[in-house]
């Protein structure tokens, strides 16, 4: 189970906490514009933008869960189990697996706007990247600095959702999680006024009472109502280590601790594995992981952009505590 955000200050923000119960051996993967994207059921690409992202580690073709391209366009998968529906070969459409779905976008469109039009003409099919890696049931949010979007694939196709709240969690589908934010209207950043009744003499014992009510469980719609209301109300100065770090607070307030979420014996828990935070305007990747609370950056400009071959970076997942003394 993820969660997804964007953030917006002089430049915007976009990430995800990738949680889950096993690691993949994630790591940063600069796919260089040069690069051929094979595909399985349309013809390859060989020249797009330059893409930065967080992909499983698996060599050859770029796996990502989440990433950025060098115009600003942002994308992240969120698991949709029980929901998403993947279909047959049709005709006269773009038939993309789901694991191509963020290489086809990426490579194409520099804007929300543009993927919009893409969109209209994609079919995702039913295959399978391998015997080993079978797909994963996926939704996914993708955002720019204009504005932000959900993609659902139903069973009567692709179902694209504005993101007027720029979060997403996992289930149920995007609609209904927008709409469990009805139950939480009456929350405020403010401590509320005493409207009890029967003239009792209530008192105000505690700075944020106005945010009693609020969920703090780590299912999909409670995660949803916590992080919507905590990027509402965030506030941070609007240089880059600020936005980066109240980014990192927006989404440290769903992170899932390990053993909270029990999924088998022995000894298997879901976790906040890595959480990725994207300057979308600079193309620089800021992530952090569950063992190492550092905050690790890297720059798409600083690679060599019209290469064709990829380039990977392990993620540092060891903690790095800076002495002092």
């Amino acid at each position: 189970m993820c969660t997804a955000s964007n953030y917006i200050t002089d430049d915007h923000y976009f990430g995800r906490n990738f949680d889950y119960e096993i690691s993949y051996h994630e790591r940063v993967t600069v796919t260089p514009r040069n690069y051929k994207f094979e595909f399985r059921k349309i013809d390859d690409i060989e020249s797009h933008y330059a893409i930065i992202g967080i992909a499983a580690g698996v060599d050859g073709y770029p796996l990502y869960y989440d990433a950025c391209n060098e115009k600003g366009l942002a994308i992240a998968g969120l698991n949709f189990a029980g929901n998403a529906c993947y279909l047959e070969e049709k005709e006269n459409m773009v038939n993309v697996t789901p694991f191509e779905f963020i290489p086809y976008l990426l490579s194409k469109a520099a804007s929300v706007s543009e993927a919009r039009e893409l969109l209209k003409e994609i079919n995702l099919v039913n295959i399978n990247f391998s015997e080993q890696l079978p797909l994963s049931p996926l939704h996914w949010m993708m955002s720019d600095e204009k504005e932000a979007i959900v993609i659902e694939p139903l069973e009567d196709g692709l179902k694209v959702y504005d993101n007027p709240v720029g979060v997403l969690t996992n289930n149920p589908p995007f609609d209904k999680q927008l709409f469990y934010l009805n139950n939480y209207r009456s929350l405020s950043n403010k401590n509320p006024k005493n409207t009890f009744g029967g003239d009792i003499d209530l008192d105000e014992y505690s700075r944020g009472m106005g945010g009693i009510g609020l969920p703090g469980d780590l299912s999909s719609a409670s995660r949803f109502a916590k992080v919507a209301f905590t990027r509402a109300n965030s506030y941070s100065d609007m240089d880059e280590a600020s936005s980066v770090g109240q980014f990192f607070h927006i989404l440290g307030s769903v992170e899932q601790q390990n053993g909270c979420t029990f999924i088998a014996d022995p000894n298997l828990y879901e976790y906040t594995i890595y959480t990725s935070c994207y300057n979308t305007n600079k193309c620089m990747l800021y992530y952090r992981t569950y063992h190492n609370s550092q905050i690790t950056a890297l720059d798409l400009n600083k690679e060599d952009l019209d290469s064709s071959e990829l380039v990977n970076y392990d993620l540092i997942n060891e903690e790095q505590i800076n002495f002092i003394n």
